[in-house]
């Protein structure tokens, strides 16, 4: 089985979008590679962790990535069971238009100061909406060129994105604690054993974690699992058993949290992303 695979979801003159699918053999460092082009990457399905010189970035469905052109990057896997990815690469001018320019680079390739953002549940919700159309060919191209762009903006703006802000011995700890929880997404976790795994006590994990990500440990928890149920929806036709997978306490907590978060309920997503009539 190769270690990865690519599939093309959509090609055009503005935009491509490929699904990126990748089983994890690979715990320590990759060899070194390098992005011919410049693309934003939405890691949706697992972990991994990105490596750009010495600074690394632990790549999950919180988190958006940027692939500069010509950067040269190592990936690695700590937590088993792999990851799926979005790669969304567009022509350079657009996304220059796009773009704010404090967040580009300067230089003559067109690339991002920042390894990451991370995205707010919308971007998520649109991520899904974009594969699973594409995946069952119900997004008419130039609806997926549309939901594509809108991602994008969603990502870059300072009201629907946020970008850590911290020392890198802090970031580092957050980084360990994501790596925890996404170990193991539907088990419920304390936060004893949390800080326990990281090292730290429980007070000061709280603290940092919101620091850092400007969100609480538990919250972005949550996130993480309702990220995945976005991803399983085209699966599951019992969203009881769904709910319960991914270790909520009951089809109504799995929906209201759903609801709360993405704007409709599961069954409604589903219907938007045309997974169900």
């Amino acid at each position: 089985m190769a270690q990865f695979s690519t599939e093309l979801l959509l090609k055009t003159r503005t935009l491509a979008i490929r699904d990126v699918l990748c089983n994890g053999e690979c715990r320590h460092r990759s060899d070194e590679e390098c992005a011919h082009k410049t693309s934003l990457v939405y890691p949706y399905r697992g972990v991994f962790m990105r490596h750009v010189g010495r600074n690394e970035t632990v790549a999950e469905a919180n988190q958006m990535l940027f692939f500069n052109a010509g950067q040269g990057y190592r990936i690695s896997h700590p937590v088993e069971g792999g990851d799926a990815c979005i790669d969304l690469s567009v022509d350079a001018a657009l996304l220059a238009e796009l773009a704010p320019r404090d967040q580009i680079q300067p230089g003559e390739l067109f690339g991002f100061r920042r390894q990451r953002r991370r995205i707010d549940p919308r971007a998520q919700a649109l991520v899904a909406l974009l594969r699973h159309g594409l995946h069952r060919k119900a997004a008419e191209t130039l609806e997926a060129e549309t939901l594509a762009l809108t991602l994008i903006r969603r990502s870059l703006g300072e009201r629907t994105s946020h970008v850590a802000g911290a020392s890198a011995g802090r970031q580092k700890l957050v980084d360990r604690a994501k790596l925890v929880l996404s170990s193991d997404l539907s088990r419920r976790w304390t936060l004893g054993e949390i800080a326990a795994e990281v090292g730290v006590s429980p007070v000061y994990l709280t603290q940092v974690f919101q620091q850092v990500e400007a969100t609480p440990l538990y919250r972005y928890q949550l996130r993480l699992r309702l990220a995945r149920a976005l991803d399983l929806l085209g699966r599951y036709e019992d969203l009881t058993a769904l709910g319960l997978d991914l270790g909520f306490s009951s089809h109504s907590h799995f929906t209201a949290l759903f609801r709360q978060t993405y704007g409709q309920t599961p069954a409604e997503f589903q219907r938007a992303a045309r997974l169900r009539r």
